[in-house]
């Protein structure tokens, strides 16, 4: 709890002064109550001292509102920071921690394991802090008036204590099962959705209802636990107050008859007992809920030990292309990249946009994926990438974006090492278009401008024009400002490919990597997709992935991977005739040399671009 209230200590201090004003305003009423009786027995007047009461009664009713208000507050504060928090982790987290954690469940830390802790925070605390303080108070006075009564109460609640507390490691134990149980079934459930298409195609929704059915059970048993338990602290706590009560009024009542104390004391003795009862039962009750909460602050703080990417190096702000009168704020690291951009075109002019020497790597020890990879990709002009699934094009990309380091080997942008740049730099430089054809929730024009937030109209109709996108926009009600939906649903597989087409179009890369860019494309649209990466040829490098090798046999250059290795790179013609890998992908796909159909494809079986 201190660690969760760092940050919000002169909140916790301005409602614990409210709190003890209130506590002492309420533990008065007994005193002055008090004295009322004992005034009556003597036949005394009683208005001032029933006014002194009421008073005492209203002030604290608001200062103890405004006490929990300020508590509560900062309880919604903890949790705005944590959920801020785990946001900004999520979002830079290292890409092999994406595989291995499940999306839905680190979602579901974001959203129930907060609402929980929101809970602990905004309720326990009060309660936990106003309960101990008005317990503390009534406790001191009733020793004042009755250190016997008060040491047979003491008694009393000493038990129910010791039964609540072997009971708080089973409570906290299956809350911690339960919260997990729940990150299980958002898991389950995001990985049934995510492909409902494969789902129904395949008539599994029994199957996969069954799956996060058994989440589900899971969680009902964890949680049917945690009630079991939290069912035996109810009892304990009822069992100490009224046998507190019945101990007070008979051995209180027997002292009277002896005359060993006034029947003020007693009424004293009763009133603070009765405000006992309320803050021990909520500070019981507060424990129970701290607890089940720490299971879902064991999950936060898990989730925000995660390891991130490095932190970018620390940037000055300056000018910059772009950066003159009328131009929109920039941030550090874009002015950064700018100029780190400016310095390399300045003293690596001809020098290749990326550069791959010797490069190892592997996404878990002892599997290389890539091993001694090495070519480079000129400033201009399209460069492809062609072998057999699984022979490491992907996994280029994925280096090339920073999304991995190279277990050895170099990677070098305009000449200059990854290393030596920021990451923020090295991705300024590209633009991806992958096989995942990521359409956001949203407008068509915010997804074409995701990536250039501050592009005009005119440069948005250009890339619309280039991806042909213009169909697209007149069927969307509202055009540009046509809203996708979740996934781009309103699109097909093949307008969704140019929406990101067009989208990394828009950013002006000096490299374009397409992954796959007409696997969801008809012949006719191919062709033009064709005409499109020749033009961005002109004024960018592009890399493309492609296992249709008639979208890329006029490439400038095309680099044969197989198993991990450049094995032959040349052009079309070249590599037909010079390697025997490439030669056998051709063969698969019925390709003949370039030349010899006249400069145009050879016809192909369906599906692999054939005219």
């Amino acid at each position: 709890m201190y660690r969760l209230t760092s940050g919000h200590r002169a909140s916790v201090v301005v409602a614990t002064a409210l709190t003890l004003v209130g506590s002492a305003l309420g533990l008065a009423q007994p005193l002055v109550a008090k004295h009322a009786v004992d005034a009556s027995g003597r036949g005394q007047v009683l208005w001032p001292l029933l006014l002194v009461l009421a008073a005492l009664f209203v002030t604290e009713a608001v200062t103890g509102a405004a006490g929990r208000f300020v508590l509560e507050r900062m309880g919604e504060g903890v949790v705005r920071q944590l959920r801020h928090g785990l946001v900004g982790r999520l979002l830079r987290l290292e890409m092999r921690e994406y595989d291995r954690q499940r999306g839905g469940d680190l979602i579901s830390r974001v959203t129930t394991d907060t609402t929980l802790l929101r809970e602990v925070v905004s309720q326990a605390l009060v309660d936990l802090v106003t309960g101990a303080l008005v317990s503390a108070g009534a406790i001191a006075l009733m020793l004042w008036i009755d250190p016997l009564l008060l040491l047979l109460v003491a008694l009393t609640v000493a038990l129910a204590a010791v039964v609540v507390a072997s009971l708080l490691r089973g409570i906290r134990a299956a809350s911690e099962r339960m919260q997990e149980s729940v990150g299980a079934i958002a898991a389950d459930l995001d990985r049934a959705l995510g492909a409902l298409p494969m789902v129904r195609v395949h008539r599994a929704e029994d199957r996969e209802a069954a799956r996060v059915g058994e989440r589900v059970e899971a969680a009902y048993g964890a949680g049917v636990r945690t009630a079991k338990l939290a069912s035996l602290m109810s009892p304990a706590v009822e069992l100490a107050v009224q046998g507190s009560f019945l101990i007070v009024l008979v051995i209180g009542g027997l002292r009277v008859a002896g005359r060993d104390n006034s029947l003020g004391d007693l009424v004293a003795f009763l009133l603070y007992a009765s405000y006992l009862v309320l803050p021990l039962s909520s500070v019981f009750r507060a424990v129970g809920l701290i607890q089940r909460g720490m299971g879902a602050y064991q999950r936060i703080d898990q989730a925000l030990r995660l390891p991130v990417e490095p932190a970018e190096p620390d940037t000055e702000p300056g000018g910059g292309p772009g950066g003159g009168p009328g131009a929109g704020p920039r941030t550090r690291a874009t002015i950064t990249v700018v100029r780190e951009r400016g310095r390399v075109a300045a003293g690596a002019e001809g020098a290749p946009v990326l550069a791959l020497h010797d490069v190892h790597f592997g996404y878990t020890a002892g599997r290389p994926v890539l091993r001694g990879v090495s070519f480079t990709v000129p400033r201009h002009g399209q460069t492809a990438l062609v072998g057999r699934s699984g022979a490491g094009k992907s996994t280029v990309f994925a280096l090339a974006a920073r999304f991995y380091e190279p277990d050895s080997g170099r990677l070098l942008f305009d000449g200059r090492p990854a290393a030596e740049l920021s990451r923020a730099a090295c991705r300024e430089r590209i633009a991806v278009v992958d096989q995942g054809l990521h359409v956001v929730h949203g407008t068509l024009r915010d997804n074409l401008t995701y990536a250039s937030p501050g592009a005009t109209d005119a440069e948005v109709r250009r890339v619309v024009e280039l991806a042909r996108l213009e169909g697209v926009v007149r069927r969307l009600p509202g055009g540009l400002g046509g809203v996708l939906g979740p996934r781009g649903g309103t699109l097909s597989a093949g307008e969704r490919q140019r929406v990101a087409l067009a989208r990394a179009l828009l950013a002006r890369p000096a490299l374009l990597l397409l992954d796959e860019p007409t696997s969801h494309l008809d012949s006719v649209n191919e062709t033009a997709l064709t005409t499109v990466m020749r033009d961005a040829a002109r004024e960018a490098a592009v890399l493309v992935i492609a296992h249709r090798l008639s979208t890329v046999q006029h490439a400038d250059r095309i680099v044969v991977l197989e198993e991990g290795r450049a094995v032959a790179a040349g052009r079309h013609e070249e590599l037909l005739a010079g390697s025997p890998a490439y030669r056998a992908l051709a063969a698969g796909q019925m390709l003949r040399p370039a030349a010899a159909a006249g400069g145009t494809r050879s016809p192909g079986p369906p599906g692999h671009g054939g005219g």
